[in-house]
């Protein structure tokens, strides 16, 4: 199962659809992906293993089955979904929670998926040793999340019906004294928030119910409401007693956030928020608004601060060479090499890992995100280096009549693909025509993109250069 996790973990960090779903709630975060290590399935953990007609690998697919990681087809069982496993403190993995990344599929596919069997175990376990209050959420998304804005002392039922003995033991066991509900507000969730709530004021737990806006979970919350770590902070200390008669304040009657004891576990971790996303972290001083192609970067993830120098030298899409200097406490690490070198970004990886006493995957996922944002500052020096005022002709009375003459020619095509055998590219009709159309869709606010790919010597160039030839000069750039 380990072994499998730690696979699922280095196919995230090199699916970038994965990790745009990631981003897409609001969890693309090297530190909180690194701590609950979170993976991706991709159908591709079978090409690891030995062919199924061998004894080792029937042996093996057999253990996979048997955990419920590969299903009696053969299939991986979370295919396309990120995963998220469920680890004890002593790091044994009990469950396994999978979220497809894609919401096109077909009707009954299941988007959430779990190992087969019983749930066991509690997501976060550690968080209850380190506070008696804590905040319970329907869905693992949901508690990343909290944990995400900083509220650390956050675990996860799984589902509305999914609290567990081992979670109820768990509260027991590590002395947690009040639970903080943050199921969906929902119908569903409201009820499945009163019914556990009465259980586990049963067990002489106190019990609040964070209320999201209607309709809402923590997790759309948090996107549409910014800076997440504000509006959940909000939501917390609004949170509504759920037990009979007043609340267990010294105020009986007021709102959790007034009491003396209101969350004091819970409010401060907020200032502790995880690391920052790229554009967060990037020195205002060092990239000003008014310079915005400086050339020094400084990014910082964690205790881990990058800067970047030598970008303004790369203006072309070939390469990525760049000075890059990292530093944590005392330790540090300087190199300059190519960015865009698999070899090179090893190397530096292993040296800088090694210099800073950090493992490699860290370094590897901070040079992952780093590259995100340098690629797109790149891109705009790059556009600014090729940004000409182009001039604009003008047209004769009779210039326009002729263009127009020939725009509302019903055999419009006919005569662009003559011009084209006039021009000497003979044949490729159909290859001619979606050349030119996306060329002059230029004009469009979507324009079209073509992508011309065949073996060598097919004629690739001579089609592009005719295309090319039939624009404006000053609007092509070659």
């Amino acid at each position: 199962m380990d072994q499998a996790i730690r696979y699922y973990q280095e196919r995230l960090k090199q699916t970038p659809e994965a990790l745009a779903y990631l981003a897409r709630r609001g969890l693309d975060d090297a530190e909180l992906i690194e701590r609950h290590r979170l993976g991706f399935a991709d159908r591709t953990l079978g090409l690891r293993l030995p062919e199924k007609t061998r004894k080792a690998g029937h042996e093996i697919r057999s253990r996979l089955q048997k955990l419920g990681l590969l299903r009696d087809s053969g299939h991986e069982h979370f295919n396309g979904s990120i995963v998220i496993p469920v680890i004890t403190p002593s790091g044994e993995i009990t469950e396994v929670y999978g979220r497809k990344i894609n919401d096109n599929l077909r009707e009954g596919t299941p988007y959430h998926l779990y190992l087969p069997g019983p749930h066991r175990g509690v997501w976060n376990e550690a968080a209850l040793e380190s506070s008696s209050e804590i905040i319970l959420c329907e869905a693992l998304i949901d508690a990343l999340t909290f944990w995400r804005a900083g509220y650390r002392n956050v675990t996860a039922s799984y589902g509305i019906e999914g609290f567990t003995a081992d979670h109820l033991a768990a509260f027991k066991q590590r002395g947690t004294k009040r639970v903080l509900i943050a199921y969906d507000r929902d119908e569903a969730g409201d009820r499945a928030a009163e019914k556990l709530a009465e259980k586990l004021i049963a067990e002489g737990l106190e019990c609040y119910r964070i209320q999201l806006p209607h309709g809402m979970d923590a997790n759309e919350y948090a996107l549409k409401v910014q800076p997440a770590a504000k509006s959940l902070g909000i939501a917390i200390r609004k949170a509504v007693w759920l037990g009979k008669g007043p609340a267990p304040t010294e105020s009986p009657g007021q709102q959790i956030e007034h009491a003396p004891t209101t969350l004091p576990e819970i409010t401060p971790l907020a200032a502790s928020v995880s690391a920052p996303s790229v554009a967060e972290a990037v020195t205002p001083e060092l990239t000003p608004p008014d310079n915005p192609l400086a050339d020094e970067v400084i990014v910082s993830y964690g205790e881990r601060r990058y800067r970047v120098r030598g970008l303004a030298k790369n203006l072309s899409y070939e390469t990525l060479k760049i000075n890059l200097h990292i530093a944590q406490s005392e330790a540090y690490y300087v190199d300059t090499f190519d960015l865009y070198s698999a070899r090179s970004r090893h190397l530096y990886i292993v040296n800088a890992a090694k210099d800073l006493a950090v493992r490699e995957e860290i370094v590897k996922a901070d040079l992952g995100r780093l590259l995100l944002k340098l690629e797109s500052l790149q891109q705009s020096r790059i556009e600014a280096a090729l940004k000409v005022e182009p001039e604009s002709p003008a047209m004769t009375e009779a210039e326009r009549d002729s263009a127009l003459d020939l725009l509302r020619d019903p055999t419009l095509l006919d005569r662009i693909l003559a011009d084209f055998d006039t021009c000497g590219l003979v044949g490729e009709r159909t290859n001619k025509l979606v050349g030119y159309l996306a060329a002059v869709s230029r004009k469009l606010d979507r324009p079209l993109g073509v992508l011309v790919q065949s073996s060598s010597a097919a004629g690739k160039s001579s089609l592009m250069d005719a295309v090319l030839s039939f624009m404006p000069e000053e609007e092509r750039i070659k």
